[in-house]
């Protein structure tokens, strides 16, 4: 009886879980697009990562998640992961981007600044086409934009902030 319990409390808890996506929503057959996250290696436990997190309200698997995971234990040095997506094209759909400063270790993230800055942004896509996320974090101002990886045109909008992004201690 106990272990029966075990498993149907198991099976509750995790059915609550998010799902996270990979690609365009599944069953979809129409046009799509590439979209790849980038980062910036600033030393080896820092990295500043541009990602897409959620494609019309849904979890995307992403660069920054990918990179913890797979740098989980590794103490002071981070080795970034890269991550990438179809999307569907040709219809609008809705991205939230974010960039954000990442450090290998927890305890490095508490002892230094975090930067972070995202937005929404309704875009329509061209077919067979690459974009990536890029963006810029600072002291003074950060940003965050989704662009054409051939003509490095804004697609969408740029999200921008004027002044700290710097997040406080309990937003890290």
């Amino acid at each position: 009886m106990r272990q029966l319990s075990f498993f149907v409390l198991a099976g509750v808890l995790l059915s609550g879980c998010a799902s996270v996506q990979d690609t365009a929503s599944e069953g979809y057959s129409g046009p799509t697009a590439q979209i790849d996250d980038s980062f910036n290696t600033v030393s080896d436990s820092k990295v500043e990562f541009f990602y897409v997190d959620k494609l019309d309200n849904h979890d995307m698997r992403n660069a920054r998640a990918a990179s913890l995971m797979a740098n989980y234990g590794g103490g002071m040095h981070m080795t970034p992961v890269s991550a990438g997506r179809l999307v569907p094209a040709s219809k609008p759909i809705v991205l939230r981007l974010i960039a954000r400063t990442e450090y290998a270790a927890p305890i490095l993230v508490l002892t230094n600044p975090v930067y972070q800055v995202k937005g929404t942004i309704d875009v329509t896509l061209e077919p067979n086409k690459h974009y990536i996320v890029r963006g810029q974090l600072g002291k003074s101002s950060s940003s965050v934009w989704l662009e054409d990886a051939e003509t490095h045109q804004v697609a969408g909008k740029k999200t921008e902030i004027e002044g700290s992004a710097k997040l406080g201690f309990f937003e890290k």
